[in-house]
């Protein structure tokens, strides 16, 4: 069986709210912190054994969370406060949805990291190039290193085109529903 839904601009927009709040309340640079919760999370929600389709979009918080700790791509600056910003409405222990309630317990969070990973997409491209250059080279560090750079560079150059092709879609500089920050 196979069940849609559609959110709203007003529905995204809440999601976007909430990750603000939480941003603003938890501090986002004790990387520790966030991380340990993301993967806290995981590890209950396997436990719980959700419906598939959460399962699935949980796992994508595994990537974020691999672009975080692997020293080889070392995600910096901006870029690596991105993650953690999306990462920290993991650790929020007062879920819009109990985790506890079987079935949808963990909808709310699968709906978050849908979003997030929408708005991380070039993030993501960037590091699972890059993965694939690393398992396909021979040892050579300065070529790693090269692409890394390369990888990155594109991945800060795609976001920002989408950012300004937003701004020109509304006339404005007011974000459109999807962004989440």
């Amino acid at each position: 069986m196979k069940v849609t839904f559609e959110l709203s601009p007003k529905d995204i927009l809440y999601f976007r709210e909430r990750l603000k709040r939480i941003r603003q309340s938890l501090d986002t640079t004790d990387e520790r912190t966030v991380l340990e919760g993301a993967e806290s999370l995981m590890r209950e929600a396997r436990e719980a054994e959700p419906p598939q389709f959460v399962l699935e979009r949980l796992t994508n918080l595994e990537q974020l969370i691999a672009m975080l700790r692997d020293d080889e791509w070392r995600l910096e600056g901006r870029d690596r406060a991105r993650i953690l910003d999306a990462l920290a409405y993991f650790v929020d222990p007062e879920d819009m949805i109990p985790d506890r309630l079987p079935g949808v317990g963990y909808l709310d969070d699968a709906i978050m990291v849908e979003l997030i990973c929408q708005e991380l997409k070039h993030e993501i491209k960037a590091y699972e190039d890059f993965c694939a250059f690393r398992g396909q080279r021979k040892a050579d560090p300065d070529s790693l290193e090269t692409r890394r750079e390369a990888l990155q560079s594109r991945m800060r150059r795609r976001s920002r085109r989408d950012r300004e092709a937003q701004r020109g879609r509304s006339g404005k500089s007011s974000r459109s529903p999807l962004r989440l920050w």
